[in-house]
């Protein structure tokens, strides 16, 4: 037997009580590891992204100055945040400037920040490149005050830079502003993109302090939406201990501008913040425990200016508080401001409203007549809304149904506005400005939509058409009769294949809705004499490919509609034969996601095809030149290619497989909308056929394995193509870049699915800021990508599945390693 001594049991019998000291002891060390609250910060002191500092704590640790990721993305912001609450709201952040402009410092993990010995703050990136740094004269020291300034002081004691003086978009109580400081604070552009929005507020020399919305990457100043009305009497901008922000004036008065007295600096931190919708607003979050037991532990706005903002910005230019062809909508008990889209339209990116609502249906054509446009479209009114901006036509006095009447025979009319007490009527075209919803919009806004049943109607239409078109017919009936066989049949065929897949397409529910507002008119005949005016004799070429040589043109007609000519130059009997493939499988297709054939002209040995001109050009132009193209149009690309795929291969009466599919292929309209071009190597399968054989078609680098295996072609090698434009798309670059030095980078389809398996989307993107910030729907659309290269067919989605796993429809399993890539090879 053991025997305990009684020292011993004293020390048992007290370690129940030692153990919470202890820990809460150990839990104090651990939480002040990686964070130092301190009062000066010495010189030669250091902070990195990830390891034992990350932050600068004021003394109470109220606020932290360092580091702090960003959520989704593998890159950190220089920041100011609130540092006691769980969601650690930024109240500063590091800008660069560069043309005027200013965007956020955003750098990766292997960075760091360095108050060097020789008294310099400088951020520098893994390669020692300075990246950020006040420049201003030589610091002792630096410090975090509790009031939420980060400071460099001298050796006099006196602040040499300071956070409060550079804000970005919120200001704190203790800070003063001020006058001549032309830009205060300025908005995010969305809550999560550090990123310079639309709205500044400034202390203007002349003594007034105004509000003012810009245009995205502008400092051009509209007109302000709110002013002090101060000249040459205002002084500077104040955010007093009492929780009052006020503008102070010279003769000793104070003009408030929001408030929140009454809440207590002891009791809640506070901040008034420029928010992306372009209010100042107030905001306080329980801080003691008597706060909390007030309200949830969430940020509060209990003061704003302005108190609307959706009629405070009501002039032009500019598209308004919320983006061109949307409306504004105010909840006062919420003090929430909302974007919407009119019916028929959506947005352009609805995670980035600001940019707008397009269209989600196919313009009216202005070659529509009167009779045709009044079967195509109606005009659908809407409650409380309107546009007070983009009037082109005025009427008075009239009657309601008139002003629906005389916009939806006018193609260029979006939207028409009748006043019943003045019996007056506006027209408006796109983009329409300055959208606003309200209680006392007393106006009829009518907006204009393609009627549902379009579908039951195409055949009026197209005779319509043809009526207007008839003393053409009739003078091109002697070509008609006296050409040869095979013109007949084209021209017969055009007229069957054009009937018959404009009413299989519009009997399918879901294509009545994204088609309701299209026209399928048969393909017009042209003489080889109106194109050579049109053409001004083939002078200018657009492009050239194996069939033939496209040039651009100008039709003679009363809008002189731009063209696009491609004229087939191969030997005769070729010749026929891609005339006969391209104008059956054009004429009978019709989505906003391909290029329309406007009509033809056969005479003699002359083949040529008549297209609606894309005036962006092509995919391959817009990707790899010097200017890399925005992020959000990359997206709204690679989502059009998709969408005109999937109609080819399952939504038209025929399936048609491509074939060539590559970035010359895809053509961008005005709106940067990608249409398929060239169906010239299209194969069309039958109903019941699932499969075809032909000789290796397509372009190096996009053709899929099974070109080169004795095996059956299917609509696969299309989505093949397209998870090869899609990386490319995602990382700005072609495909295969022998000049890259680095091997491994060479292919990009080998070197995304590296990164892809190791984790690593940001390599692919390196350099690019969009995409960095949309990292997670870069690493999807990687994933969507690497399942259409799939080397085995039968492995890779459909476009329909392709469509889905893009929009986010679906989740996307992680796709396999694919065992090779032999669109690769020469």
């Amino acid at each position: 037997m053991f025997s305990i001594s009684r020292s011993t049991k004293q020390a048992r019998a007290m370690a129940p009580r030692l153990f919470p000291w202890c820990l809460l002891q150990l839990l104090l060390l651990l939480s002040i590891s990686s964070a130092q609250a301190q009062v000066n910060i010495t010189l030669g002191s250091s902070l990195t992204p990830q390891g034992p500092n990350t932050s600068w704590l004021s003394p109470s640790g109220d606020f932290a100055f360092g580091f702090l990721e960003l959520e989704g993305n593998s890159l950190y912001l220089l920041a100011v945040w609130f540092n006691k609450i769980p969601e650690k709201t930024v109240a500063w952040y590091a800008k660069s400037s560069s043309n005027g402009l200013e965007t956020p410092v955003q750098v990766s993990s292997s960075s760091e920040l360095q108050l060097t010995k020789d008294g310099l703050l400088s951020l520098r990136d893994q390669s020692g490149n300075e990246v950020w740094s006040p420049r201003v004269p030589r610091t002792d020291y630096a410090t975090m005050l509790d009031t939420g300034d980060f400071m460099l002081v001298g050796a006099d004691g006196t602040p040499t830079w300071e956070t409060f003086d550079a804000p970005a978009d919120t200001i704190l109580p203790t800070q003063v502003l001020p006058l001549g400081q032309d830009m205060v604070a300025r908005s995010r552009l969305i809550a999560t993109d550090y990123s310079d929005g639309r709205f500044i507020l400034a202390v203007q020399s002349g003594g007034n302090l105004v509000m003012y919305p810009t245009a995205e990457n502008s400092t051009f100043p509209y007109t302000a939406y709110w002013t002090s009305n101060t000249d040459g009497n205002g002084s500077k901008l104040v955010f007093n201990e009492t929780g009052r922000v006020y503008f102070a004036l010279k003769n000793g008065t104070q003009m408030n501008i929001t408030s929140a007295e009454g809440n207590s600096m002891v009791d809640f931190f506070q901040r008034a913040t420029l928010d992306p919708d372009g209010v100042l607003r107030q905001y306080v979050y329980p801080k003691s425990s008597k706060a909390r037991s007030l309200w949830s532990l969430k940020w509060k706005a209990v003061s704003s200016i302005p108190q609307n903002i959706c009629q405070a910005v009501m002039e032009g230019p500019g598209s308004g508080a919320c983006g061109f062809n949307s409306y504004c909508t105010f909840d006062g008990t919420k003090n929430q401001t909302s974007c919407l889209c009119p019916q028929g339209y959506k947005f352009f990116d609805e995670e980035r409203q600001y940019k707008g609502c397009r269209p989600d249906f196919e313009p009216q054509s202005c070659d529509l007549d009167e009779a045709a446009a009044t079967v195509q479209f109606e005009m659908t009114p809407i409650d409380r809304v309107d546009w007070p901006l983009s009037d082109y036509e005025q009427y008075s006095p009239i009657d309601e149904p008139e002003c629906r009447s005389l916009c939806v025979v006018d193609c260029f009319c979006a939207t028409a506005v009748f006043d019943a007490s003045s019996k007056t009527c506006w027209k408006k075209k796109l983009p329409l400005s300055n959208g606003n919803m309200a209680d006392n919009v007393q106006r009829t806004v009518l907006i204009k939509v393609p009627k549902s049943n379009t579908s039951e109607s195409q055949l009026s239409i197209s005779s319509s058409r043809w009526n207007k078109d008839k003393k053409l017919w009739i003078l091109g009936s002697s070509l008609f009769f006296g050409s040869s066989v095979l013109v007949n049949v084209i021209l017969i065929s055009i007229l069957l294949f054009g009937t018959y897949c404009g009413i299989s397409i519009h009997s399918r529910e879901k294509i009545q809705s994204s088609q309701s507002g299209s026209s399928l008119l048969p393909p017009k005949i042209f003489t080889l004499n109106e194109l050579e005016k049109a053409t001004n004799g083939f002078r200018e070429v657009l492009g050239s490919g194996a069939s033939g040589t496209v040039y651009k043109g100008q039709l003679q007609d009363e809008h002189t509609t731009s063209i696009a000519v491609k004229k087939i130059e191969k030997q005769q009997e070729e010749t026929e034969k891609e005339f006969m493939v391209e104008v059956q499988t054009i004429g009978q297709t019709f989505h906003k996601n391909l290029v329309r054939l406007l009509g033809f002209c056969n005479e003699g040995t002359d083949r040529l095809l008549v297209y609606e001109f894309m005036p962006n050009g092509s995919l391959n132009e817009f990707l790899f030149s010097d200017t890399q193209p925005h992020w959000s149009l990359r997206v709204q690309v690679a989502l059009g290619v998709a969408r005109g795929l999937l109609y080819l291969h399952e939504e038209c009466s025929k399936q048609i497989i491509h074939c060539d599919i590559k970035p010359q292929n895809i053509l961008l309209d005005e709106n940067f909308m990608a249409k398929i071009a060239d169906f010239g190597l299209a194969k069309l399968l039958r109903a019941n056929q699932t499969q075809t054989n032909t000789g290796i078609r397509g372009t190096r680098g996009y053709v899929a394995p099974e070109w080169f295996k004795n095996i059956g072609i299917t609509s696969k090698v299309d989505v093949y193509s397209f998870g090869v434009i899609l990386l490319e798309l995602v990382c700005c670059r072609r495909n295969v870049e022998l000049e890259i030095a680095d091997e491994e980078r060479t292919i990009l389809t080998y070197w995304a699915n590296d990164c892809y398996r190791c984790g690593r989307i940001d390599l692919l993107v390196d350099g690019d800021a969009e995409a960095n910030f949309n990292i997670k729907k870069a690493e999807r659309f990687v994933a969507v990508a690497l399942w259409c290269l799939q080397e085995e067919p039968a492995m890779r989605p459909t476009m329909l599945k392709v469509t889905q796993m893009l929009d986010g429809a679906v989740q996307i399993p992680t796709p396999p390693d694919p065992s090779s890539f032999i669109s690769s090879l020469p």
